[in-house]
């Protein structure tokens, strides 16, 4: 019985002292950061992870602002409209093309170079302006199976390639000349190029459209 009393009082003591020290111990103070918000400082990766759906809640509420505004339908008088000013910028773009109007142009017929070397072109005539003439004349010959003509169409198209060789290598050699007296100091890269390209095209289909006839002075 008495060793049953001291182990019960052995056991209240040290529950009562245990109490003690938690009422006793200092209550744990909150940061001044938590205790200025009155709410817990969130970590860096859920505050990062916040931001990011905020940004993409502000876009995805952009785009459907923008599409909204988009798919708004046009009355048929703001159509009618549109087609009109689309139509008279597509021909006013058209007309500057032909002239050669550099702010009309791409940047391929851009530059005094490249006007030079159009108006060399368009003032001469060349072998290679009848390349295509002669191309199409192969390709009929081709689709008319005609075995007598069918047996020398190889030939012409070797002999229509050493012909565009030769007067790209003389258009050339031109060119340069003509561009180191006319416009010294200006670049010649890719010019030979793009002259032969234009030789090679039917005179009326050329654009920009020739400013100068055949056998005229530059």
């Amino acid at each position: 019985m008495f060793r049953r009393s001291s182990a019960g009082a052995t056991d209240d003591t040290a529950q009562d002292s245990q109490g003690a020290r938690v009422q006793g111990a200092p209550a744990k103070e909150k940061p001044a950061a938590e205790a200025k918000k009155g709410r817990p400082t969130p970590k860096r990766s859920q505050a990062e992870r916040n931001r990011y759906q905020s940004i993409q809640g502000g876009r995805s509420s952009g785009t459907r602002t923008t599409t909204a505004a988009r798919t708004t339908p046009l009355t048929k008088e703001e159509k009618s409209q549109e087609r009109d000013r689309a139509r008279v910028e597509r021909n006013q773009r058209l007309e500057g093309m032909k002239r050669g109007d550099e702010r009309y142009l791409s940047a391929r017929d851009r530059g005094p170079a490249r006007r030079l070397a159009r108006d060399y072109v368009d003032a001469h005539r060349r072998p290679s302006e009848f390349y295509m003439y002669a191309l199409i004349l192969l390709l009929v010959v081709m689709v008319s199976r005609a075995k007598a003509l069918s047996a020398v169409t190889s030939y012409l198209l070797i002999v229509l390639v050493v012909v565009l060789v030769i007067d790209g290598m003389l258009m050339r050699r031109a060119l340069r000349k003509l561009v180191a007296e006319r416009l010294p100091g200006e670049s010649t890269r890719g010019l030979t190029g793009y002259a032969i390209m234009r030789a090679i095209q039917i005179r009326r289909w050329r654009m920009p459209a020739p400013r100068v006839k055949p056998g005229a002075k530059i």
